[in-house]
């Protein structure tokens, strides 16, 4: 017979903490490699990659960014770590990370997707061309993608070392 250790909640409440990170912001490292593929192959592939972007936002990023959130404020309250920095850090950028996603994000992949087709609509067959107001909005899915990946990578730098503890 296998001995199964017995695990303490609060590592069961780590773990979860752990994947739902994992699930919520894997997945923003791909997207540059994703939309660099799609533009370079068929540029008319464009707006189905900002209707999955959006829709992994919606449907993945945000519940999993709420799991985090619940988990934390057991481990925090757990672990009696209110107070640490890492901590206070974790719990302001799971608030500025769900406020961008939500507040733009979202939105500016839904107007980038809308933009793109009309923009390939209006184009000829072998020649897709994309206007500036689209350019426009992947300028700015660029930089506030690239901020909340290292929001996420400075993040996991304080919970990994605990910072401030």
């Amino acid at each position: 017979m296998i001995a199964i250790p017995a695990v303490a909640l609060y590592q069961v409440v780590l773990a979860i903490h752990i994947m739902a990170v994992v699930l919520a912001f894997g997945v923003i490292f791909a997207y540059p490699i994703m939309f660099a593929v799609g533009a370079r192959q068929d540029p008319r592939s464009l707006p189905l990659l900002h209707r999955i972007e959006y829709t992994i936002e919606r449907l993945l990023i945000n519940p999993a960014l709420t799991v985090v959130l619940l988990a934390g404020i057991y481990l925090a309250s757990k672990l009696h770590q209110w107070s640490a920095f890492y901590v206070q850090w974790g719990f302001g950028v799971v608030v500025v990370i769900g406020a961008v996603v939500g507040a733009v994000m979202i939105p500016t992949a839904k107007r980038a997707e809308a933009t793109a087709e009309r923009d390939l609509a209006a184009s000829t067959e072998d020649q897709a061309e994309l206007s500036k107001q689209y350019m426009a909005l992947i300028r700015r899915l660029t930089i506030f993608g690239s901020l909340l990946s290292a929001l996420v990578l400075i993040t996991i730098y304080f919970m990994a070392t605990r910072t401030g503890a």
